[in-house]
Order: structure tokens, then C-alpha cells, then sequence
């Protein structure tokens, strides 16, 4: 994007503009010992110049009926062959923890910056480091901090350098300079009925998160997903309020290639991720209630991004971003 038309990112739309900010600590622990609910903390890496990747997702279930558990997923995206997945715990919540502190299992350390682990064939020692900026509130700020809603995503950590070490089935991946990541966290009753995500690192800490989703309640499960968006340039985050600006969007959801596209004001923004088959991983796991999901997940996707501008009559591309095996992104299904 020029820096003319930076500038005036997101232009006249000032209802539709917002700064940044963190609400506390966004990473902190929210489950309080309700029964049905599902909280997840999840970090993804890619480095595009060695092109591997990382997916480390960790859960607190705690069921409907029956005891509070943690587990994990850890799947590491070598550049040459097939994605490696690994499975740890589930292990009982402790009782007594302290206060703020992810639960973990299996040895595992889910401690931004410091994620280290070995599961199976696969071990990370990894370090994000945190620039400081805003977190990215994917849904409304105020929906997270009042859990109004059946769920809700935030970004803590939406872009950091990430440096460390990944060993596969013995071999030794060492990430270079290029390599980023971020960590996000969930809450809520449960996953959604069938779902897209996206997380695309666009340079200079520039960002672009999307959850595209489709409720479980009845009706509700035979609408069109739900677009929440964010898009960070500059250190601005829009649009200023994601659920005003949600029923905007439209978004088709498939295997391999998910698209959406939207009009606000005078700026239009478009997406198409793909999912290639040799560099996905497709995993099961249980809801609250015990109704299983499958997730497939990439990253190392590939997304082209495209934002336009109007200007009298005509559209004007603002910004054209093509990711080549390094954007984030899954789909997530009903058997």
C-alpha cells in the first residue's frame, strides 16, 4: 500500500476504526469450574524461508457431566514430507493452581514466550517474543470480557518473531530470522457447527484474522457463517466494531480452498485460502456435550488478499498480498 493510501486506511469510515488495545490479560485462564465449557489456547509458526511450520493447540475441557481435563495436539509441517501430528494427556485439571497460570499436561509448557515440549516424535523449544503490541480482538472486546456470546476468539500475541528449534522423527529444524507467530486463546460453550480461520501474516507486524463460523443452535445451524475480521495496517485495527461489520461478509467454506468477500464503506476486501493436501492434518476431538469435530489444518496455506478502495466510480487496488506456503488456516467440520 502507498503511503497515500495508508494514510487514509480505513479514509472517511471513522465509525469503522478503532485502535488496538489489550483488555487485561488476555491469556489469562477464564474457565471457573462450570460444567460444559471449552477453553483453548493455540499457537501457530511459520518461517517462509525454510517453510516449516507449527501447530500447538492445548484444551481445558470441562464436560457436561464428569471431570475437568487438559489435552493437547502438537503437529509440526516439515518442508519435505507429510505433517507430523502428536497427541498428549488428557490429564485431571488440578484442584489447586495458581492464579493466571495455563493448566498444562503431559510435561508440555504452554508459557508465551516460552512453548517447550516433547510429545511422541516430535520436541520444540521455541521462543516468541512479543514486540508489545495491542492484541487483536478478532470479536468484540466487550464480548470476550462479558462472555457474551456461545464463544469468543482474541489474539494476545497477533505477530512476534519466533526463534527455536523443531525436531521430527530425529531430524533437527532450526527456524530462521523470517520465522513469526502468534497465540490465541478461545472460550465458550463449545465449537462451532462447521467453521474457516485464518491467520496471515502480511509484514511489517500487519496482520489479517478471520474466524468464519456457523452456530450450532437449531436454525441457526442452517444459516450462512458469521464473519468476524480483523485487519491490522499501521498499528489501525478494522473495522472498528467486528460484529456490526460481520453480516457484511460473505464466505463460502470447503476443502480445499475457502473464500470471502465484503464491502464497507468505501474499502472492499477479498480472500481465497487454500489448503494444500500434502502439507494438512485432519484431527478429531470432542466438545463438552461429547459430539466430536474434525479440524483440518495448514500452516503452511497458501492466501492471496486483496483490499480495494473506491474512489469516485471506480475500485482501486489498495493492497494485493499473495502468501506462498506460509499463512495459517483450517476448516472445521461435523462427521
Amino acid at each position: 500500500m502507498s503511503r497515500a493510501a495508508r494514510s487514509q486506511f480505513p479514509g472517511d469510515e471513522t465509525a469503522l476504526h478503532r485502535e488496538g488495545g489489550r483488555s487485561g490479560d488476555t491469556l489469562a485462564p477464564r474457565w471457573r469450574g462450570q460444567p460444559g465449557r471449552l477453553e483453548v489456547w493455540y499457537a501457530t509458526v511459520s518461517d517462509p524461508t525454510s517453510h516449516t511450520g507449527f501447530w500447538l493447540h492445548q484444551e481445558l475441557v470441562s464436560p457436561v457431566q464428569g471431570g475437568a481435563f487438559v489435552h493437547g495436539i502438537v503437529t509440526a509441517f516439515p518442508a519435505k514430507g507429510a505433517p507430523v501430528v502428536a497427541r498428549y494427556g488428557p490429564e485431571p485439571v488440578p484442584a489447586a493452581r495458581p492464579a493466571g497460570q495455563i493448566p498444562a499436561a503431559g510435561g508440555v509448557v504452554f508459557d508465551p514466550p516460552r512453548l517447550t515440549g516433547h510429545v511422541g516424535s516430535v520436541a520444540w523449544d521455541l521462543r516468541l517474543d512479543d514486540p508489545g503490541t495491542p492484541g487483536l480482538f478478532t470479536f468484540p472486546a466487550w464480548a470476550w470480557e462479558r462472555e457474551a456470546l456461545p464463544a469468543a476468539q482474541v489474539v494476545p500475541v497477533p505477530s512476534a518473531p519466533c526463534a527455536g528449534s523443531i525436531t521430527v522423527d530425529g531430524t533437527f529444524l532450526e527456524l530462521t530470522e523470517d520465522a513469526r507467530g502468534d497465540v490465541a486463546h478461545i472460550y465458550g460453550h463449545g465449537n462451532a457447527e462447521r467453521w474457516g480461520w485464518l491467520h496471515a501474516e502480511l509484514g511489517r507486524g500487519d496482520v489479517l484474522e478471520v474466524v468464519s463460523a456457523v452456530g450450532r443452535s437449531p436454525g441457526l445451524n442452517r444459516m450462512p457463517p458469521l464473519t468476524f475480521l480483523q485487519l491490522r495496517l499501521g498499528g489501525t485495527d478494522w473495522p472498528r466494531d467486528p460484529l456490526l461489520a460481520a453480516p457484511l461478509w460473505r464466505a463460502e467454506l470447503g476443502l480445499p480452498t475457502w473464500r470471502l468477500a465484503g464491502t464497507l464503506g468505501r474499502w472492499r476486501l477479498r480472500m481465497q485460502a487454500t489448503l494444500p493436501d500434502t502439507h494438512s492434518v485432519a484431527v478429531q476431538y470432542a466438545d463438552p456435550d461429547g459430539d466430536t469435530v474434525t479440524c483440518t489444518n495448514s500452516e503452511l496455506a497458501d492466501a492471496e488478499i486483496v483490499l480495494e478502495r473506491r474512489t469516485g466510480r471506480r475500485w482501486e487496488v489498495a493492497e494485493h498480498w499473495q502468501l506462498r506456503r506460509c499463512a495459517h488456516s483450517e476448516i472445521g467440520s461435523r462427521p
